[in-house]
């Protein structure tokens, strides 16, 4: 490895559309062409082996940072202590790797011998046995780094564009009258929504576009589909859901068309893509991000037992106002019927008798100046009919007569009609407040020797002489006992 001032070891991955990273270590020794020239002791700068190790450790460290590499994994070894060692290697050269339990513990799949990977992270030098390594601290399955790349360069141009504003975001309705889901009709997701949706709010329909998820042309066939959804309006609410996979299979939902889609829709969309740990554009652009299908049905619809409890809550509410307002109402009427009994009853019906001898006034001198103008308008009539000769003008003049006279009867019946109905009814309010009408009911009224209404049994002790006013006539009579009410 030691060639002139200088060494340039590079490791290069097999495909052409992967990112390429070198790195280079450089060790600088003096050598002569013929023979070493030796040094004298107070020039000679000596190393320890573990000082060497050390310090090339660090120019490595120093000089290299984070790197990327790929190529095929050989000599796996996954290590007691939950430690994973092996080599990455390509047509030309291989390099030692480790990964520690504290990061290999969050991969996705499990690591083979032969399995083409990309790896994340630091060149080292491990001191005891001097040996080159790159200490891993991500590991992936290789292709999913160029999609990653796509990925990010999408999100990043359609950022810019403003498509994942919170502004733009169409705000969810509290309650759908109905919701479409759009996702494959076979997988799991479909029978996991259904599902939620049926437990917490099974009152709304549910709409389902069956639509490819996965595979070629499965975005083009997704934004179709929601065009199509907001071309019909047949939903308030859509729901974009798929169940988990790794990155190629949830790739349908990264493309730019299905962005675009979701993006120009007037419905609100909830998109419900694989795991809680899965994102994709989808989620940026889509109104609502739900970690998994289930979650999507949960923020779609509100739970039955919080919408029971609180048109409980609300019933109760009313039931107690409605009672508040009877009791209210109860007590004005207790106030007036006291102020009622508190008046003269010959007062009362002095005050109808006269509105009632008013109204039969009006009702007459109503009548007279219907009667009155009537005429006067039939007069004139007949006059303008004899100042007319052609006999047409005569003849219409007739019919007018005739029409007018018809009226005039008319008014007079309804008038009178009005006026008697008003009587009626006056009478009837007179006799409801009568306490005549009460002692027809089998009431009486009792009094003492001097008059006085008698409402309280203590005031009439035995042998008190007493007057009874019935319906019809009265009764004298003395108490034998009298009995108070406790």
């Amino acid at each position: 490895m030691l060639a002139g001032d200088s060494t340039l070891l590079a490791i290069r991955g097999k495909r052409s559309d992967q990112l390429n990273f070198y790195y280079r270590i450089l060790i600088s020794m003096k050598l002569s062409e013929d023979k070493p020239k030796i040094a004298h002791a107070e020039d000679r700068k000596v190393y320890t082996v573990s000082a060497l190790n050390r310090e090339a450790r660090q120019v490595v460290a120093d000089h290299f940072g984070l790197v990327w590499v790929e190529g095929e994994i050989s000599n796996l070894v996954k290590h007691s202590s939950g430690h994973f060692y092996w080599s990455i290697k390509d047509e030309s050269a291989q390099l030692d790797c480790a990964m520690f339990r504290q990061k290999n513990r969050f991969l996705k799949f499990s690591p083979e011998n032969g399995q083409q990977i990309l790896a994340q992270g630091r060149l080292d030098i491990y001191e005891a046995r001097g040996r080159f390594q790159l200490k891993v601290d991500y590991l992936e399955e290789a292709g999913e780094g160029l999609l990653r790349r796509r990925f990010e360069e999408l999100k990043s141009k359609l950022a810019l564009e403003g498509l994942f504003e919170a502004d733009r975001k169409r705000v969810l309705p509290k309650l759908p009258s109905k919701i479409g889901v759009i996702t494959s009709p076979s997988g799991a997701a479909i029978r996991d929504v259904l599902s939620v949706l049926s437990r917490r709010f099974p009152a709304i329909p549910v709409l389902i576009y069956p639509t490819a998820v996965q595979g070629d042309g499965a975005s083009d066939e997704i934004a179709h589909t929601l065009t199509l959804a907001n071309q019909r309006k047949e939903c308030d609410l859509l729901i974009l859901t798929r169940g988990g996979g790794s990155l190629e299979d949830l790739w349908s939902f990264n493309e730019e068309v299905v962005a675009r889609a979701i993006s120009s829709i007037e419905i609100p969309v909830i998109s419900g893509i694989g795991h809680e740990i899965d994102f994709t554009i989808a989620d940026f652009v889509a109104d609502v991000r739900a970690p998994t299908p289930s979650g999507a049905a949960e923020l779609a619809v509100p739970d039955k037992t919080q919408w029971l409890n609180t048109l409980t809550t609300i019933s109760g509410q009313l039931s107690r106002t409605i009672n508040q307002q009877l009791s209210a109402t109860r007590r004005l009427l207790d106030s007036i019927g006291h102020r009622m009994n508190q008046s003269h009853p010959g007062v009362q019906l002095s005050q109808s008798s006269q509105k009632l001898d008013e109204m039969e006034t009006r009702l007459r001198m109503s009548l007279g100046s219907t009667l009155t103008r009537y005429n006067s308008r039939l007069a004139q009539l007949n006059a303008n009919l004899l100042g007319s000769t052609p006999r047409h003008q005569i003849a219409s003049l007739k019919e007018r007569l005739r029409f007018n006279k018809k009226n005039l009867d008319s008014e007079i019946w309804k008038t009178l009609q009005l006026r008697n109905n008003q009587l009626r009814l006056t009478k009837r309010a007179l006799q409801s407040v009568s306490p005549l009408a009460t002692l027809d009911r089998g009431y009486s009224i009792v009094t003492d020797a001097d008059g006085n209404i008698i409402k309280d049994a203590a005031t009439a002790p035995p042998e008190t002489s007493i007057d009874l006013r019935l319906a019809r006539g009265t009764l004298s009579a003395i108490v034998k006992e009298s009995h108070q009410k406790e």
